[in-house]
Order: structure tokens, then C-alpha cells, then sequence
């Protein structure tokens, strides 16, 4: 008969997986992907590195769990603020597009690994995907803008698309330089950019919406 794990071992074994996990994304925002060696991470999370194995097959399959947890936690936080925060379809937007960039700008090492910093194929193609997942939220928003009258005419998915591009492209370098000096006027300016893509009306109130959460 095959052993099987008591509860307490499977607890045990789920709470060090947990540990790993949390560990290398501690790494990755530090040292990026590539130096984000299965020697390195064992060493953070205080184990052998034949112990990392028992829990993920290789370091891909590392790094796209702790790529799926960090890019799924940011896109739960935008879709919190686009579909479920206060005002209407532009204020969500808004405040969504500025929530994304300061939370990024807070955590500049993870957001510059999540979106440019190179990795190997298995985490570009979850970049991909994730790319998708963020096009869709905005399309919504931009759809009910649309339906609302606040928003002209337009074809929600293209508009989502090139909103997803363009704050990316716009932070990249940013993140890359660890400069805080400016980083309000940066998400000022991104906030404002993206309402003008939508064809939103951009005033005061609209690029500066609100905080980090």
C-alpha cells in the first residue's frame, strides 16, 4: 500500500512551499530572474537546494509560480478598483491606471521583474497571458464608459491594448532607474495620457484620484 503524508506532514510541507515561494519573490525583486539562482533561493529560504526540488520540478517552474502569484495579486488589486471602487467608468479608470502605477513605483524591483526584467520563455509566455488578463479589465471599464456616454465611440479592445502597452512601456524605465524623485508627476502624467487614449475629459481631479492601496 502506498504511504501516504499525515495531515501534520502535508501542513508542514504546504506552510515550507509557501516559505519558497515568498522567498524567491524576495530574490527576484532583488537580483532580477537571471541571478535568481535555485542555490540563491535556497540559501534565502534557509534549505538545500535538493530540498527546492521537492517542492518545484526546476527553477521555471519556480519562477512561474512566483511570477503568477505577484502579477495575479496585481491584477486582483486593479480589478478591485476598475469594477468595484467609487465613481463612475473614467474616475475608476483613472484611479486604477494611478493605483497600478504607484504600486509599482513602491515595489520597483518586483514590478521591473513582472513586467520587462529578462526571463526565460515559460515566464515571458505567463507575461503574455497576464497582458491579456490586464486588456480585459481595461476593456470593460472603457466599455462602460462607452455604454455611459462618457467615453466616445471606439472599439474597447484596441483602446485596452494600447493602454496596457503604453503603461507598461512608460514605467519601464522608471522601475529600471530606482529614481523616487519625480514619481508623482510620473503618475500624473501616465494617468493623464491614458484618460486622453480613451478620449476621456482630463481635469484636476481626474489625474490625481487617489493613492496606493
Amino acid at each position: 500500500m502506498a504511504y501516504r503524508k499525515t495531515p501534520a506532514e502535508q501542513d508542514r510541507l504546504k506552510a515550507a512551499r509557501e516559505h519558497l515561494v515568498e522567498q524567491a519573490t524576495t530574490v527576484v525583486a532583488e537580483v532580477g530572474w537571471a541571478n535568481a539562482s535555485v542555490t540563491v533561493v535556497a540559501a534565502a529560504a534557509g534549505m538545500s537546494a535538493g530540498s527546492v526540488y521537492q517542492h518545484f520540478p526546476s527553477k521555471a517552474a519556480l519562477a512561474i509560480e512566483v511570477f503568477r502569484r505577484a502579477s495575479g495579486r496585481e491584477l486582483e488589486v486593479l480589478g478591485e478598483v476598475l469594477h468595484g471602487g467609487d465613481g463612475d467608468a473614467v474616475h475608476r479608470l483613472a484611479q486604477g491606471i494611478a493605483v497600478f502605477a504607484r504600486r509599482a513605483l513602491e515595489r520597483r524591483g518586483l514590478a521591473y521583474a513582472l513586467l520587462a526584467a529578462p526571463t526565460e520563455p515559460a515566464v515571458g509566455e505567463q507575461r503574455l497571458e497576464f497582458r491579456r488578463r490586464y486588456r480585459e479589465l481595461f476593456a470593460q471599464v472603457i466599455r462602460e464608459g462607452v455604454a455611459a456616454g462618457l467615453l466616445p465611440a471606439q472599439d474597447p479592445e484596441i483602446t485596452a491594448a494600447a493602454l496596457t502597452g503604453a503603461i507598461g512601456e512608460v514605467l519601464v524605465d522608471p522601475l529600471a532607474a530606482h529614481d523616487d524623485g519625480a514619481a508623482d508627476a510620473l503618475v500624473a502624467e501616465l494617468t493623464a495620457m491614458s484618460l486622453r487614449c480613451a478620449g476621456a475629459r482630463v481635469d484636476a481631479r481626474s489625474v490625481h484620484p487617489g493613492g496606493s492601496r
